[in-house]
């Protein structure tokens, strides 16, 4: 989803984005209210929200399995997981991972969508939980449609990425005019809330209830530069494993699991 970033420009960002995460939200103010949310307190995956991701050819679903080796159910939690492919599974892949999506059964716009993870480590390991236009609206091939990525952390980092790409950024590589991505610390060993707010004119980001960065839509010549408010996007949470970004998976690492607690959306009162 994106590329190697130098120690260079990581220091410079991280600097940056200490001195302007002050901005905290706060969905208890009473100016937001809960529309819908998912605890994954049953014992299966609920089919009507959920789609087991299939695999693909890209770095992040290559290893994509329905198996159900790769997903559980526990404590409350959605548990996914990365593990080194086993003998006698028929398959021809190295590893395996699980991961969940809502295409085509539900999408989220105009609001504020928060997750509560926690991040298994691993060197190779590269958990994501990242937004897709909904293909039921034109527009929609990527990255004509844009990618919201609400959360990534590679490896055994103690900071996650959040980033947008559109064809502005990747085609034309406007992607500083704005920034579009920031990172922010994280816990690495315990539970962290991710948050986007989607609006017509802008997307900000949160982690734990701080504020990492804001995207907006700006005045410019250039096609593509804002396509978020084109059409709602799905959510996809998924735990992925090697690439070109992340690097190798090392075996010893493995198994490795995302464990997501809750999702929840909100809209601004009227």
């Amino acid at each position: 989803m994106k590329s190697i970033i130098t120690s260079i420009a990581l220091g410079a960002l991280l600097a940056a984005t200490a001195s302007s995460c002050h901005k905290v939200a706060d969905t208890d103010s009473g100016e937001w209210q809960l529309v819908w949310e998912e605890n994954f307190d049953s014992t299966a995956i609920d089919t009507a929200t959920w789609t087991r991701i299939p695999r693909g050819t890209a770095d992040w679903n290559n290893y994509m399995t329905s198996a159900d080796t790769c997903y559980e159910m526990r404590d409350g939690n959605l548990v996914l997981h990365g593990i080194c492919a086993y003998e006698g599974d028929n398959d021809s892949v190295p590893y395996l991972t699980g991961g969940v999506y809502t295409r085509g059964k539900k999408s989220f716009g105009n609001g504020r969508l928060e997750i509560r993870a926690r991040l298994g480590a691993a060197q190779g390991a590269w958990p994501a939980i990242w937004l897709l236009p909904d293909p039921a609206y034109p527009a929609t091939k990527w990255p004509d449609g844009g990618e919201i990525d609400i959360m990534e952390r590679l490896s055994y980092d103690s900071i996650a990425y959040q980033t947008v790409h559109s064809r502005y950024t990747l085609e034309l590589k406007l992607d500083t005019i704005p920034p579009h991505y920031a990172i922010g610390p994280i816990n690495p060993d315990d539970y962290n809330v991710y948050a986007v707010e989607m609006y017509p004119d802008s997307l900000s980001f949160y982690i734990n209830d701080v504020h990492t960065f804001t995207y907006p839509r700006i005045t410019t010549d250039k096609p593509w530069q804002f396509p978020f408010a084109d059409a709602p996007f799905y959510l996809l949470i998924d735990m992925q494993l090697g690439g070109n970004w992340v690097g190798d998976v090392n075996p010893v690492d493995l198994p490795v699991e995302m464990a997501v607690d809750w999702v929840r959306f909100y809209q601004k009162k009227p």
